[in-house]
């Protein structure tokens, strides 16, 4: 089992599409193969910082997601109201 920590910072004045966007692809999310569950999170001092953690099974399982033409879609979408692009870290317990 591996953890992804995905950091996203949103564009001024794009919170709420971004947090629409982001819960839909969240939702795609869950149904993909091997995915087992994700939470978010908003810096406490950085408000516009956000940050997605999911649970996979494999990273082959993650890796498929990633890929995926879905998950495409949607940051096609999700990346024009980030002030930058997304940067994601595969974790696993030390």
């Amino acid at each position: 089992m591996i953890k992804v920590l995905i950091e996203r910072n949103i564009a001024i004045d794009m919170e709420a599409t971004y947090e629409q966007l982001s819960r839909n692809t969240l939702q795609h999310a869950y149904q993909a193969d091997g995915f087992i569950n994700g939470e978010t999170f908003k810096d406490i001092h950085k408000p516009l910082k956000r940050f997605v953690l999911s649970k996979w099974r494999s990273t082959a399982d993650w890796s498929r997601w990633h890929a995926s033409s879905t998950r495409r879609e949607m940051m096609s979408e999700l990346s024009l109201v980030l002030s930058e692009p997304e940067k994601f870290s595969i974790l696993e317990n030390a």
